[in-house]
């Protein structure tokens, strides 16, 4: 067997181990009766959080996710910032897309710039995990963005066989989790099932506190978006950024990522980004918002507070001209 042909064969076991955790984990908790003095609390689902001071910050999330996906890093970041942070259209406790709108990538980045446009931002720091990460990076090439972050951002691939794998992966675990939503106590009552639900996810899946995954769990039941759209995101990758652009780019890729691989995914999204800095951050997985909040939030504050400082001192140029 050639290493192309063992490395999508990789890729699909790993995809169908990964979709099989959360069927087996539902399976579980269907048999299971559930133990009053054990249910955990779900928080509400809410359509958005913003707090802090500062220039404007947005935070998006990826694909299945909810906006408390960022929640561990937000309190690092609203000393600084106007941090605002929406959960995408479509997805649990969200706003829906129009009727008649056919979800699709350029249909969130709409719904999201129309929600700047209402709160009167033109341009704002962005950062973005997964498929806010390619949210993020169309909004930028919309002229939105003073800076971007990017953490092990979804769009580019090599081999379109390993991209529809990984798809179809990603899409039996989220309709697992969908389908038995309604038993999201149940499930994270199993230590063993909460870590076979976020092992592919995080690197540190006790960092997820039970509350926040049966809150995901219920998120995933009320994401009628995320279906079609995993039908269609592997069809078309992110077209290139140009090389003259007015904010900085930051790639950072998680060197645990087992949903989207450097190698495979993050080399050739780079290829995408000319001019962007890449950083490998150790210790952690694709969503690393958990598994190292205070890195996170150190990482994209870096590029935040050198876009501002240079814009401040350029005012400052212009007041005394």
């Amino acid at each position: 067997m050639t290493d192309k042909r063992r490395g999508q064969a990789t890729a699909v076991a790993t995809a169908l181990l990964a979709g099989s955790a959360v069927a087996t984990a539902a399976h579980f908790a269907q048999r299971r009766a559930p133990n009053p003095r054990a249910v955990t609390s779900a928080l509400e689902l809410t359509p958005s959080h913003r707090g802090g001071t500062g220039t404007p910050l947005l935070l998006l999330h990826g694909i299945g996710a909810i906006w408390r996906a960022w929640s561990p890093v937000v309190p690092y970041l609203e000393p600084h910032h106007d941090v605002i942070v929406p959960t995408l259209a479509g997805h649990g406790g969200g706003p829906s897309l129009d009727p008649g709108v056919m979800p699709s990538l350029q249909a969130l980045v709409d719904a999201l710039e129309d929600e700047l446009d209402k709160l009167g931002l033109q341009k704002v720091h962005i950062a973005g995990n997964s498929l806010g990460g390619w949210i993020g990076i169309e909004l930028a090439r919309r002229g939105r963005a003073q800076s971007l972050v990017l953490l092990s951002p979804a769009g580019a691939w090599r081999s379109p066989r390993r991209i529809k794998v990984q798809t179809v992966g990603v899409r039996f675990s989220l309709g697992a989790l969908a389908r038995y939503s309604h038993r999201a106590e149940s499930i994270v009552e199993r230590r063993l099932l909460r870590w076979a639900l976020l092992a592919g996810q995080v690197a540190h899946p006790h960092h997820v506190t039970r509350e926040s995954l049966v809150t995901y769990i219920h998120a995933s039941g009320q994401s009628p978006v995320v279906e079609p759209l995993l039908q269609v995101l592997h069809l078309n990758p992110v077209d290139p950024l140009p090389v003259d652009r007015d904010y900085p780019v930051r790639l950072v890729w998680a060197d645990r990522d087992r949903v989207l691989p450097f190698k495979h995914f993050g080399s050739p999204m780079l290829e995408r980004l000319p001019g962007a800095e890449l950083i490998r951050l150790r210790g952690v997985g694709h969503v690393p918002m958990s598994d190292d909040p205070a890195r996170v939030a150190e990482l994209i504050l870096e590029v935040t507070a050198e876009v501002d400082h240079a814009a401040m001192s350029t005012e400052s140029i212009d007041r005394d001209a």
